[in-house]
């Protein structure tokens, strides 16, 4: 199982394979919103912890549709759902590389995009342990999304609108969690919610991705 998670480490980190498109992808969207609402500080400190938040969640799905298409691509899959490992295994393991790949480096890279949205300085810590928190269900979400979706031709955008809307609990919980912060109120319930819906995922989730694979391989 460590070689498989070096492996997908290593897919994900060489060009193309997502992991600096990611970054790209949520500076460009921390960059852009001040053009779109204007550069008053107080706007920008009011929305600064939704848009972060909505700037991570779709940076997340930039990746997703290759947690498993590759390996369907090169005959991979067919062989790790033969191996020994238990493919509910193999389901945890890309999930956790897209996470250490993409929710990882998105939660460390945040403080920086929050100066340039006026983030007000108590919200930094805890959108960032929202987002450490939180993440880790986008990811498990998206590897049960890219299982159901591995089979069809360019199903990255069926990919998309099956996982958003899953996505929603997360992003709720944490945006509030990062808002409370920001205006010093106290961020304990919103935070153990967001860890409540990420351990059901990754509790359940796996066991339903594998199931989607193993249909999709017959």
């Amino acid at each position: 199982m460590w070689a498989l998670l070096i492996r997908d480490l290593r897919l994900a980190t060489r060009a193309g394979g997502g992991f600096g498109l990611s970054l790209a992808f949520f500076l460009i969207v921390a960059v852009l919103v001040p053009f779109g609402v204007g550069p008053k500080a107080a706007t920008l400190a009011l929305i600064a912890p939704g848009i972060l938040w909505v700037g991570a969640l779709l940076s997340c799905l930039l990746s997703l549709d290759r947690i498993f298409a590759l390996d369907r691509e090169d005959g991979s899959l067919d062989l790790l759902a033969t191996s020994p490992i238990p493919l509910e295994g193999v389901v945890g393991i890309k999930a956790l590389a897209h996470w250490l790949t993409t929710g990882l480096p998105l939660a460390a890279f945040t403080p920086v995009l929050g100066v340039l949205l006026n983030l007000p300085a108590a919200g930094f810590g805890p959108l960032v342990l929202s987002l450490l928190i939180g993440t880790p269900a986008l990811s498990m979400i998206g590897a049960f999304g890219a299982a159901l979706t591995v089979g069809l031709k360019r199903g990255g955008l069926l990919l998309s609108l099956l996982v958003l809307p899953l996505y929603v609990p997360s992003l709720i919980f944490g945006a509030e969690a990062a808002r409370r912060g920001a205006e010093g109120q106290e961020i304990l319930t919103p935070l153990l919610m967001q860890a409540g819906i990420s351990l059901g995922t990754i509790a359940l989730l796996p066991f339903a991705a594998a199931a989607a694979i193993r249909v999709n391989l017959r």
